[in-house]
């Protein structure tokens, strides 16, 4: 069992000259990605700019620094914004920070007690569903600012539908020069990555919107117009902690908690695959902790592993959490400098802004593939996930979508499973079976695997634990035990064969069953693998391996 140890403390050991200079180097890149989001999600959140920042400085400076992974980069993120609205549209700021507290223990308790890997039971379509719900709100939430629409309401509109609806019952007083703005600054950020990559372009459109709006001398909402900015450090203050705002924020205090593992320890397996490195997930989840509960203390929001800016992390040589810690000073020089002329940025600048991280967020490939591919149960539970997270919230789209998941789930094993009877064979010892692996000889450089029992999404991690070495030429998978797969196994399949291919591997199926070589078939991998690759019989996959090393 993994030791509740830091990365950083691992990392020092080895640190060198020549590797500080490259987390400096990332460390600044990341910083200068993370200042507009930053800013952007804060009043995605229905919090001041300078909130974001907190976050991003606070939790991002901690979570580096007893996190476990080399490159995680945590801070505000897309999938809170809509919660941590709703929660402060209904509980004020101090009942977002006592959530966030609750949901800082919550995560601690859940590190202590090893739960990391119980994330992996959460399905792929619930994730998935949810994921794409939250980049619908995000977008339906940011169409009053790109359209420069004036909304009259006694009361602040906190539900997606009722968003939707003042948007159309007032989309007669679009400011056109709003729209314009946030049009060109849409086509700014679809475009500029084509022409550099290196510098952000959320940075681009910022500096274009206010050339616009400034220059131009538009009639549009600024950041400056609807709050205040403060350049103030953050300073440390406790809420007024009642039994009564702790009831009512208890629920929402668990979401942020599941989230925030779910999004963390995923960022931490995006993050493994690009530097070549594991993680420990219960101390990552005692960091992300930590975090939050430092980010409330100091008047930030919650905060989570950020797969973009891990992945932009680990792309610019950052390989150690120094990258991380350097990000968030860097951020904290930003904030006391340079915040001030945060109030020039256009809304509808931030709207587009928004409305691209949504759409990196929504995984819409993976949304349409899982439909087109997988069983219907699958798809029923990844589309009312993703329908009761617009209409409804999180909270209700999780519980529901677990809930319906596992009873599908039951019924499944229930369909597949069969008792039969022994079959004893008087001319092989006692208990043999004649079709054991070790009555074959298998040929050389020739891995094989027998998976038995339903792939599904509580075992999917087993199949990405199969440790595949460069002088191996094939791969064999034994699944005459396997009675039905589901999306999340099929995913991890998926993966499976793209490390193979990678390490220039044959994957070779043995004796695949009717269910799972319908889904195989109808998800495209029969074709990815190719027929020729799968074998009725165990002697017909080591034939074919011993063929190919000829």
């Amino acid at each position: 069992m993994e030791k509740l140890k830091p990365k950083l403390f691992s990392v020092m050991k080895t640190y060198t000259k020549e590797q500080f200079v490259k987390d400096l180097v990332a460390g600044i890149i990341v910083a200068i990605i993370a200042l507009p989001l930053s800013i952007a999600l804060a009043l995605a959140s229905g919090v001041t700019p300078e909130k974001g920042l907190y976050t991003a400085i606070i939790a991002g400076f901690v979570i580096s620094f007893l996190g476990g992974s080399r490159v995680q980069i945590a801070g505000p993120t897309a999938a809170f914004a809509t919660i941590v609205a709703g929660i402060v549209a209904q509980n004020g700021m101090d009942g977002l920070i006592i959530a966030t507290l609750i949901a800082g223990i919550i995560l601690i308790v859940m590190g202590f007690l090893r739960l990391g890997s119980l994330i992996k039971f959460i399905p792929y379509t619930i994730t998935t569903g949810f994921t794409s719900g939250i980049a619908v709100t995000i977008v339906i939430g940011q169409l009053k600012d790109f359209l420069g629409v004036t909304i009259v309401s006694e009361e602040p509109l906190v539900e997606t539908v009722e968003k939707i609806k003042g948007v159309f019952q007032f989309i007669h007083t679009t400011n056109f020069q709003a729209l314009l703005v946030g049009v060109v600054c849409l086509a700014v950020l679809i475009i500029w990555p084509y022409i550099n990559k290196k510098i952000p372009g959320s940075l681009i459109a910022v500096f274009v919107g206010i050339a616009m709006v400034k220059g131009l001398h538009m009639n549009v909402n600024t950041i400056g117009d609807l709050y205040e900015i403060s350049n103030k450090l953050p300073m440390p203050a406790m809420p007024n902690i009642t039994f009564a705002t702790v009831k009512n924020v208890l629920p929402d205090a668990f979401t942020i908690a599941i989230l925030a593992a779910i999004e963390s320890l995923l960022s931490c397996v995006v993050a493994d695959s690009m530097v070549n490195s594991k993680h420990n997930s219960n101390m990552e989840l005692v960091a992300q902790g930590a975090g939050n509960i430092a980010s409330a203390m100091f008047g930030g929001i919650p905060a989570t592993g950020a797969i973009a800016r891990t992945a932009a992390n680990a792309k610019n040589g950052g390989r150690t959490p120094i990258a991380g810690m350097i990000h968030a000073v860097v951020l904290l020089l930003i904030l006391v400098i340079l915040m001030p002329y945060a109030a020039l940025i256009p809304m509808p600048t931030i709207a587009a802004i928004l409305f691209m991280v949504a759409y990196n967020m929504c995984e819409w490939r993976k949304f349409v593939h899982i439909v087109k591919t997988s069983p219907k149960s699958d798809i029923i539970v990844l589309v009312l996930t993703f329908a009761l997270t617009v209409i409804f919230d999180l909270v209700v789209a999780i519980e529901v979508g677990m809930v319906l998941a596992c009873l599908l789930f039951m019924k499944r094993m229930s369909d597949v499973t069969e008792v039969e009877g022994w079959k004893y064979i008087d001319d092989l010892d006692e208990g043999a079976d004649p079709d054991s692996i070790s009555l074959r000889e298998v040929p050389k450089n020739t891995l094989v695997y027998e998976i038995s029992g339903p792939m599904f999404f509580g075992a999917a991690e087993k199949i990405t634990s199969i440790s595949l070495k460069e002088k191996d030429t094939c791969l064999i998978l034994r699944m005459r035990s396997v009675n039905a797969i589901d999306a999340t196994a099929l995913h991890s399949l998926e993966g499976l064969l793209e490390d193979c291919k990678k390490k220039k591997i044959t994957l070779i199926l043995s004796h695949v069953n009717e269910q799972p070589m319908s889904i195989i078939k109808k998800s495209g991998l029969y074709e990815q693998v190719g027929a020729e690759n799968f074998c009725d019989h165990i002697d017909d996959a080591l034939k074919r391996a011993e063929e190919l090393q000829k």
